[in-house]
């Protein structure tokens, strides 16, 4: 039996993304907890293009960006970079950000660079995407630290629409995705109401109700996106907020 838009949007997350969550990192952060280290090895893979325009943004080209992106996460990863943090400064962003400054500044050799982490692939980095995304931030005079941001907002929400698209998928809805996606970003799609419902064979009041149930799912799947990188949640709003302030310049 297929499920409604109702029945999957209050379908509870599963126990594999509740394991991505920054709170279980900082809850054991004291411990060995293999949990915790699935969980900021997830994290890490997810954000890792932000963290490699941030470097490039400050000066190295792509192959070092790429050298020391995955050094980066070595150490992190490997090393007990976990001990100094503290929950009340507790979402992973600020956590990421203010790591690799230090890192970039006192704890990297540059002139005797060991290749990718010790010749280990610790994150896998798309290095093609990455270079090529990052050709379109070049005429960005964005500060680093702004580009940072900016790129942790469009990561979040791509992490969003994927989610959005895999359960419209596994529940047999991928074409009313496929027709409806281009709504997502506001009402000035390409299309009308109308010209979509011809296409999928639904009247235009059924397909601005199906419009409605996308976006409203879109939202949540964004929340819980940002839930896994905070330590309550009661900073999911401040950090959609602050987040999304980047993009209005403020």
């Amino acid at each position: 039996m297929r499920e409604t838009d109702q029945e999957v949007s209050s379908r509870p997350t599963s126990g594999q993304f509740a394991t991505t969550h920054w709170s279980v990192v900082l809850a054991a952060r004291d411990d060995e907890s293999p949990r915790a280290a699935d969980a900021l090895a997830q994290l890490c893979s997810t954000y890792w293009y932000p963290l490699y325009a941030f470097i490039r943004r400050q000066g190295h080209d792509s192959d070092h960006a790429q050298d020391l992106t995955q050094e980066f996460f070595a150490r992190l990863l490997e090393q007990n970079f976990l001990a100094a943090v503290r929950q009340e400064r507790g979402k992973f962003r600020w956590f990421l950000l203010a790591t690799v400054k230090r890192f970039l500044a006192n704890e990297w050799n540059r002139d005797h660079a060991v290749k990718r982490g010790g010749g280990h692939t610790v994150v896998s980095l798309d290095e093609e995407t990455a270079e090529g995304r990052y050709r379109y931030e070049v005429a960005d005079h964005a500060t680093a630290d702004k580009l940072f941001d900016q790129n942790w907002a469009m990561t979040a929400l791509e992490q969003a629409r994927e989610r959005l698209h895999h359960e419209y998928r596994t529940s047999d809805r991928a074409v009313l995705f496929d027709q409806l996606k281009v709504f997502l970003s506001g009402d000035r799609a390409p299309i009308s109401h109308a010209e979509a419902g011809a296409l999928l064979g639904m009247n235009e009041g059924a397909v601005k109700v199906a419009v409605h149930r996308l976006r409203q799912r879109y939202r949540n799947c964004l929340r819980e996106q940002i839930a896994q990188t905070v330590s309550t949640p009661a900073e999911v709003d401040e950090e959609i907020r602050q987040l999304f302030a980047v993009f209005a310049g403020e």
